[in-house]
């Protein structure tokens, strides 16, 4: 009788845990049944963005996430090209006040604003003056994060849970994931591109759309400069996405992450009843 009872207890187990890797394996649904989101992310609030990459994404009718540091000489000298965006639907992120990185990673980060040597208490108030700076001038209360270098440790540790309690949710880097289930919305992949083509752009939309998860752009300059996207390659890739809405849908990470981290519908709440 035992063994009979530990048997069923097992295979009972086993129906269980195949059932929950069933539901996991299940295609992500995203609107208007599209086969994957596709975010445009911008950092360090460049002139170029307001330049070449706003006009672009308004030709074609994307949005674009900016994510501006709060020492951004654009941000200060174009302040209302940058509010008027804003009022346009693009996005304005928190990308920190200095822009702080791991100084042992990148020999160009000077000493004061090297993470190893910030307390937890000095990243969590460079993260809320960076919002209060671009609530000022985009009026808007809740914000999206963007790790500077994709780096996420103060001093050693991890503020990670900082993050949490301040931002709807935060880029990070890494590759397309393999399933919804396993994205944390406040340390989301993205791809940091240096001088690709536009055609390695569009290839990985499509992987994104293999997998029904997302593909998540990390832009710096657009149409020359430091880690760059050349004007050509950049409107290939929004091209591609207009040509094809049925298939990618894209949206600010703020719009895409609210989705993501929505509650789930149950089938019957949403079945007409005349």
């Amino acid at each position: 009788m035992k063994t009979k009872t530990v048997l069923l207890a097992t295979l009972t187990t086993m129906f269980i845990n195949a059932q929950i890797q069933g539901q996991r394996e299940d295609p992500f649904e995203w609107p208007g049944n599209a086969k994957a989101a596709v975010v445009l992310t911008y950092d360090d609030g460049l002139d170029c963005h307001l330049d070449v990459a706003v006009p672009a994404l308004d030709k074609y009718g994307l949005k674009g996430t900016f994510y501006c540091t709060g020492n951004s000489p654009s941000l200060q000298n174009r302040t209302e090209d940058w509010r008027r965006i804003a009022k346009n639907g693009h996005e304005l992120g928190n990308h920190t006040i200095f822009h702080p990185c791991d100084g042992e990673r990148f020999d160009w980060v000077v000493p004061e604003y090297d993470l190893n040597t910030y307390t937890m208490e000095q990243i969590r108030n460079e993260l809320f003056a960076a919002n209060t700076l671009l609530k000022a001038i985009d009026g808007k209360q809740e914000r999206t994060y963007a790790y500077t270098c994709s780096d996420f440790k103060a001093s050693g540790k991890s503020f990670v849970d900082q993050v949490r309690t301040m931002f709807i949710a935060a880029r990070s880097g890494g590759p397309i994931p393999e399933s919804m289930s396993e994205v944390d919305p406040h340390f989301v992949p993205s791809w940091g591109v240096s001088d690709p083509t536009g055609e390695q752009l569009i290839s990985y939309v499509q992987k994104a759309s293999e997998k029904s998860t997302m593909a998540v752009f990390m832009f710096h300059s657009v149409g020359g400069g430091y880690l760059n996207v050349s004007e050509e390659a950049h409107e290939t890739l929004l091209k591609y996405l207009n040509q094809h809405r049925d298939t990618y849908w894209s949206g600010t990470f703020m719009e895409v992450m609210r989705y993501v981290k929505k509650p789930a519908i149950p089938t019957f709440a949403t079945t007409r009843r005349d």
